[in-house]
């Protein structure tokens, strides 16, 4: 089962914590054991996992994201966002991840991050969960 839902960014660079509509459709799909692939087939966006507790920490990595690949510099991609591709390509389009008694395998502080590194846009997420 494929599930694509929509995110909306409001923001050149931002992270928006997804973790909820991909567990909900885990919950939907009726899987108890098995795997959840998340992906973006957008060039310019990525998906990661990391601490959702603390809104900081996102918006460090984003900082030092924004530090590593500048904005400006002598890109040729005449369409002008060369970094925001560069930055999908470093934190990468999917995450797998594994589901236990129904539920997504996530350490204490994890969540499920949509990165958007050329927004403000609408984009899609989806979402294939396997049973295993």
């Amino acid at each position: 089962m494929t599930q694509t839902f929509s995110v909306r960014s409001s923001k050149q660079t931002e992270f928006i914590d997804i973790t909820r509509p991909v567990q909900e459709v885990v919950q939907k799909a009726g899987v108890k054991e098995g795997l959840c692939v998340i992906f973006t087939p957008h060039t310019t966006a990525a998906v990661t996992i990391n601490e959702n507790a603390d809104p900081s920490v996102p918006r460090d990595i984003l900082m030092e994201i924004n530090k590593i690949v500048s904005f400006e510099d002598r890109y040729q991609h005449t369409e002008g966002n060369s970094p925001a591709h560069i930055k999908s390509s470093l934190v990468g389009c999917s995450q797998t991840l594994i589901i236990e008694s129904g539920k997504l395998l996530l350490g204490t502080w994890q969540g499920i991050f949509f990165c958007e590194f050329d927004g403000p846009r609408n984009r899609q997420v989806q979402v294939k969960v396997v049973k295993g």
